[in-house]
């Protein structure tokens, strides 16, 4: 059992519906997830065919948003960023232009510069993912899709073909580097600029 706890501060506190969920089942429902948290929105958000957008966040021109997605307390949106498929952002998040958000939880004052991947990925508060990082949701390359992470030295099978990066606050990502499928970081990790994360070799 992962607890995102242990890579996320409080992170049950905020999505207590999840605390007991593992991090690919959470991404695979976040559309359900989102839907039920939109309803319940206050008179802060502007909320128009299930995306909510908070009155303080910033959101420059030729952004595409696909429903649901919630966009938190002083954010900020990039020109010409791309979101889909179930996308939260917690307060303080700054997406950069041209990036792809797709299936992912980005927790406060995280930071993802532009021209970056986030696909279906939980990423913790304080994190810097720098210019044309990636985090991978699939594997293109492998003939056997499913994805399975390594955590305290144990292998532990998704049964899920689409899982990106479970992301521990405070980490940095360097430009250009690749979090491949079913990354797992623990908090204050750093990755080094045109690294490639393979924590399981095919």
């Amino acid at each position: 059992m992962i607890s995102i706890d242990h890579f996320i501060a409080d992170f049950s506190l905020n999505f207590k519906e999840l605390a007991d969920q593992q991090p690919w089942t959470v991404t695979d429902h976040l559309k359900t997830i989102l839907e039920t948290i939109i309803a319940g929105l206050g008179e802060e958000y502007t909320i128009t065919d299930n995306i909510a957008i908070h009155r303080s966040a910033v959101i420059e021109p030729g952004v595409h948003f696909r429903a649901p997605v919630i966009i938190g307390e002083h954010c900020f949106v990039g020109a010409h960023a791309y979101f889909r498929e179930g996308v939260y952002l917690d307060k303080s998040v700054k997406i950069g232009p041209g990036c792809e958000i797709k299936s992912s939880i980005i927790c406060s004052h995280t930071a993802i510069a532009h021209f970056n991947y986030i696909g279906n990925s939980i990423i913790g508060r304080h994190v810097n993912f720098e210019a044309g990082s990636v985090a991978a949701n699939h594997y293109n390359e492998r003939v056997l899709k499913q994805i399975s992470v390594l955590h305290e030295g144990q292998v532990i099978k998704t049964n899920a073909e689409k899982f990106g990066s479970l992301v521990g606050d405070h980490s940095k990502i360097g430009a250009n580097a690749v979090l491949s499928p079913g990354t797992l970081l623990a908090k204050h990790s750093i990755v080094k600029r045109l690294e490639l994360i393979e924590q399981i070799k095919a």
